[in-house]
Protein backbone atom coordinates (compact mmCIF):
# COMPACT_ATOMS: atom_id res chain seq x y z
CA UNK A 1 0.00 0.00 0.00
CA UNK A 2 2.69 2.57 1.07
CA UNK A 3 4.49 1.58 -1.79
CA UNK A 4 1.44 2.71 -4.45
CA UNK A 5 1.33 5.62 -2.53
CA UNK A 6 5.07 6.51 -3.37
CA UNK A 7 4.28 5.61 -6.53
CA UNK A 8 1.66 7.90 -7.51
CA UNK A 9 3.16 10.71 -5.38
CA UNK A 10 6.09 10.22 -7.83
CA UNK A 11 3.47 10.18 -10.66
CA UNK A 12 2.27 13.54 -9.72
CA UNK A 13 5.62 15.07 -9.25
CA UNK A 14 6.49 14.05 -12.57
CA UNK A 15 3.09 15.75 -14.27
CA UNK A 16 4.13 18.67 -11.64
CA UNK A 17 7.45 19.00 -13.44
CA UNK A 18 9.32 18.15 -10.64
CA UNK A 19 11.91 14.52 -9.95
CA UNK A 20 11.03 12.68 -7.54
CA UNK A 21 12.60 13.23 -4.07
CA UNK A 22 12.46 16.98 -4.65
CA UNK A 23 10.36 19.85 -3.17
CA UNK A 24 9.25 22.76 -4.28
CA UNK A 25 9.26 23.71 -0.27
CA UNK A 26 10.93 22.79 2.80
CA UNK A 27 7.52 23.37 4.77
CA UNK A 28 6.09 20.71 2.71
CA UNK A 29 3.53 22.15 0.40
CA UNK A 30 4.50 19.99 -2.08
CA UNK A 31 2.99 17.16 -0.29
CA UNK A 32 -0.06 18.75 0.26
CA UNK A 33 -0.27 18.95 -3.16
CA UNK A 34 0.62 15.47 -3.81
CA UNK A 35 -2.38 14.85 -1.90
CA UNK A 36 -4.52 17.48 -3.32
CA UNK A 37 -3.94 15.53 -7.28
CA UNK A 38 -4.05 12.09 -5.69
CA UNK A 39 -7.61 13.25 -4.52
CA UNK A 40 -8.66 15.27 -7.18
CA UNK A 41 -7.11 11.79 -9.60
CA UNK A 42 -9.32 9.36 -7.29
CA UNK A 43 -12.39 11.69 -7.50
CA UNK A 44 -12.44 11.64 -11.52
CA UNK A 45 -12.25 7.93 -11.17
CA UNK A 46 -14.94 7.85 -9.17
CA UNK A 47 -17.18 10.38 -11.55
CA UNK A 48 -16.17 7.87 -14.36
CA UNK A 49 -16.67 4.78 -12.98
CA UNK A 50 -20.38 6.21 -11.32
CA UNK A 51 -20.95 7.28 -15.21
CA UNK A 52 -20.13 3.92 -16.38
CA UNK A 53 -22.51 2.28 -13.94
CA UNK A 54 -25.22 4.60 -14.95
CA UNK A 55 -24.57 4.08 -18.23
CA UNK A 56 -24.67 -0.15 -17.76
CA UNK A 57 -27.90 0.46 -15.90
CA UNK A 58 -29.09 1.87 -18.38
CA UNK A 59 -28.15 -0.66 -21.24
CA UNK A 60 -29.80 -3.25 -19.13
CA UNK A 61 -32.88 -1.17 -18.39
CA UNK A 62 -33.55 -1.54 -22.46
CA UNK A 63 -32.36 -5.00 -22.93
CA UNK A 64 -35.26 -5.68 -20.51
CA UNK A 65 -37.72 -3.73 -22.37
CA UNK A 66 -36.37 -5.03 -25.27
CA UNK A 67 -36.78 -9.16 -24.11
CA UNK A 68 -33.48 -10.06 -25.19
CA UNK A 69 -33.31 -12.96 -22.55
CA UNK A 70 -37.12 -13.96 -24.07
CA UNK A 71 -36.13 -13.92 -27.55
CA UNK A 72 -32.47 -16.04 -26.58
CA UNK A 73 -34.92 -18.55 -24.29
CA UNK A 74 -36.77 -18.74 -27.47
CA UNK A 75 -34.03 -19.29 -29.70
CA UNK A 76 -32.75 -22.02 -27.63
CA UNK A 77 -35.70 -23.76 -28.13
CA UNK A 78 -36.46 -24.85 -31.54
CA UNK A 79 -39.23 -26.68 -31.35
CA UNK A 80 -41.12 -23.81 -29.87
CA UNK A 81 -40.03 -21.19 -32.48
CA UNK A 82 -41.73 -23.56 -35.24
CA UNK A 83 -44.50 -24.20 -33.00
CA UNK A 84 -45.27 -20.73 -33.05
CA UNK A 85 -44.44 -19.35 -36.71
CA UNK A 86 -46.55 -22.22 -37.60
CA UNK A 87 -49.49 -21.02 -35.69
CA UNK A 88 -49.13 -17.54 -36.22
CA UNK A 89 -49.23 -18.52 -40.07
CA UNK A 90 -52.16 -20.39 -39.68
CA UNK A 91 -53.84 -17.29 -38.01
CA UNK A 92 -52.40 -14.74 -40.59
CA UNK A 93 -53.84 -17.01 -43.39
CA UNK A 94 -57.18 -17.41 -42.13
CA UNK A 95 -57.44 -13.14 -41.07
CA UNK A 96 -56.12 -12.75 -44.71
CA UNK A 97 -58.43 -15.45 -46.14
CA UNK A 98 -61.88 -14.07 -44.15
CA UNK A 99 -61.17 -9.92 -44.90
CA UNK A 100 -60.68 -10.64 -48.68
CA UNK A 101 -63.93 -12.28 -48.54
CA UNK A 102 -65.75 -9.08 -46.85
CA UNK A 103 -63.69 -6.96 -49.42
CA UNK A 104 -64.70 -8.75 -52.42
CA UNK A 105 -68.36 -9.07 -50.95
CA UNK A 106 -68.61 -5.51 -50.16
CA UNK A 107 -67.12 -4.45 -53.47
CA UNK A 108 -69.67 -7.06 -55.53
CA UNK A 109 -72.58 -5.15 -53.20
CA UNK A 110 -71.10 -1.92 -54.50
CA UNK A 111 -71.13 -2.93 -58.24
CA UNK A 112 -74.59 -4.54 -58.26
CA UNK A 113 -76.20 -0.90 -56.76
CA UNK A 114 -73.95 0.53 -59.94
CA UNK A 115 -75.53 -1.89 -61.87
CA UNK A 116 -78.96 -1.32 -61.20
CA UNK A 117 -78.94 2.80 -61.62
CA UNK A 118 -78.54 1.63 -65.37
CA UNK A 119 -75.63 4.69 -65.85
CA UNK A 120 -75.05 4.37 -69.69
CA UNK A 121 -71.58 2.50 -70.51
CA UNK A 122 -70.42 1.65 -66.88
CA UNK A 123 -73.75 0.20 -65.56
CA UNK A 124 -73.10 -2.33 -68.94
CA UNK A 125 -69.44 -3.19 -67.33
CA UNK A 126 -70.36 -3.46 -64.39
CA UNK A 127 -73.79 -5.81 -64.63
CA UNK A 128 -70.82 -7.55 -67.02
CA UNK A 129 -68.67 -8.15 -64.14
CA UNK A 130 -71.24 -9.32 -61.70
CA UNK A 131 -72.84 -11.72 -64.11
CA UNK A 132 -69.28 -13.41 -64.64
CA UNK A 133 -68.50 -13.26 -60.73
CA UNK A 134 -71.67 -14.74 -59.91
CA UNK A 135 -71.32 -17.73 -62.63
CA UNK A 136 -68.19 -19.29 -60.91
CA UNK A 137 -69.58 -18.63 -57.85
CA UNK A 138 -72.37 -21.29 -59.45
CA UNK A 139 -69.78 -23.19 -60.57
CA UNK A 140 -70.58 -22.59 -64.40
CA UNK A 141 -68.02 -20.87 -66.79
CA UNK A 142 -69.01 -18.33 -68.89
Amino acid sequence: MAERSEERSGQARRRLGRPDGQSERADGQSERLDGQSEQAEIRSQGQRLDRLAREVDRLAAGMERAKIAEYVDLLNRPLSLIWRNLVSGMARGIGIAIGFTFFAATILYVLQLLGKLNLPIIGDYIADIVRIVQRQLEGRTY
